[in-house]
């Protein structure tokens, strides 16, 4: 996150969210606008949360650092593996000013994919792993197993 001044010198802030499924692209589109402030030759403050499970559902304090004037970038899954809602990104969604989805390739008809698609039958909404565990796979895909 960073801050963005308007014409007048004040400092005015909003919330851009980048989403989408795992293999989709949403760390590389972070880092280019990173990479872009960093030409502007602004501040930028960088978080990765930790694996924590324990969510609010009614603080999230990307709203607050807008209000204070700071330009938020979250990146992170919209759905779980099942299609759901994914943590708190319902809540940024709605709030967010802007917002980014990206799409990966499904690995089974090469269709655009919008499903983290898990295949392996273990573990709870959050596992954690890549490829030996994940694949992007569309709907029918996904659906059909």
């Amino acid at each position: 996150m960073f801050i963005e001044p308007n014409f007048n010198g004040e400092r005015r802030g909003w919330i851009e969210v980048i989403c989408g499924s795992m293999f989709s692209g949403k760390t590389e589109e972070l880092i280019r606008r990173l990479k872009r402030v960093k030409i502007a030759n602004l501040k930028a403050e960088i978080f990765k949360p930790s694996v924590d499970l324990r969510y609010d559902d009614i603080k999230i304090i990307s709203e607050k650092l807008a209000l204070n004037g700071i330009r938020v970038i979250v990146a992170g899954l919209d759905m779980d593996y099942q299609g759901k809602p994914f943590g708190q990104m319902p809540n940024l969604l709605a709030t967010a000013d802007y917002i980014t989805k990206l799409h990966a390739i499904c690995m089974k008809c090469g269709n655009i994919a919008n499903v983290s698609y898990r295949k392996v039958a273990v573990g709870g909404q959050v596992l954690l792993g890549e490829k030996d565990i994940y694949e992007p796979r569309c709907r029918v895909c996904a659906a059909l197993g």
